[in-house]
């Protein structure tokens, strides 16, 4: 899905890469719709802990918004995107739980990051002309939308160009 998007992987793709048959997959997970939410959910967990490990080993709001800029440059060197981008350009042909999950995603890092700005802004470390809120929106959508651009250069160098401009913009 990180490659392709929902509508555009299978049965046999998911089966080939886990090296296990079509029919086993198809035991776990009757309709595709039901794969698709065990992916998304599986992702979501993995970032989120990944929002725990940042929080747990970074003190510092600037250095974790850049370690968050980080999540997101290691799946695009990958040649991937981030699930969640992926699937909200293809939002609307999404099944309801799905669309559900991506926009928890969201949700999900629009918080984590709102409170990673509040302690920047309170601390002295990040300067915001905007609420935490919008500027955490802020954030999300221009890492998601540097990954979009970024991707068919095949070039990380746009990526990190982004992420570096809108991270200094923020710093005091």
């Amino acid at each position: 899905m990180q490659t392709r998007g929902f509508n555009n992987f299978s049965y046999a793709d998911i089966a080939t890469e886990l090296g296990i048959t079509k029919a086993s997959l198809h035991y776990h997970f009757p309709g595709k719709a039901e794969l698709g939410q065990a992916l998304l959910a599986r992702y979501a967990e993995r970032f989120s802990e990944a929002l725990a490990r940042i929080d747990a080993d970074v003190p510092d709001a600037a250095m974790k918004l850049e370690a968050y800029a980080c999540l997101y440059a290691d799946v695009l060197r990958g040649k991937r995107m981030c699930m969640c981008g992926i699937l909200a350009a293809e939002y609307q042909t999404l099944p309801e739980p799905m669309r559900k999950a991506v926009i928890r995603f969201f949700d999900d890092n629009q918080r984590w990051l709102a409170d990673v700005v509040e302690q920047g802004r309170a601390d002295g470390s990040l300067s915001l002309t905007g609420s935490a809120d919008d500027t955490a929106q802020s954030i999300l959508s221009t890492l998601e939308g540097a990954m979009l651009v970024a991707r068919p250069y095949g070039n990380l160098a746009r990526f990190n160009s982004t992420a570096h401009q809108l991270l200094a913009s923020l710093t005091t």
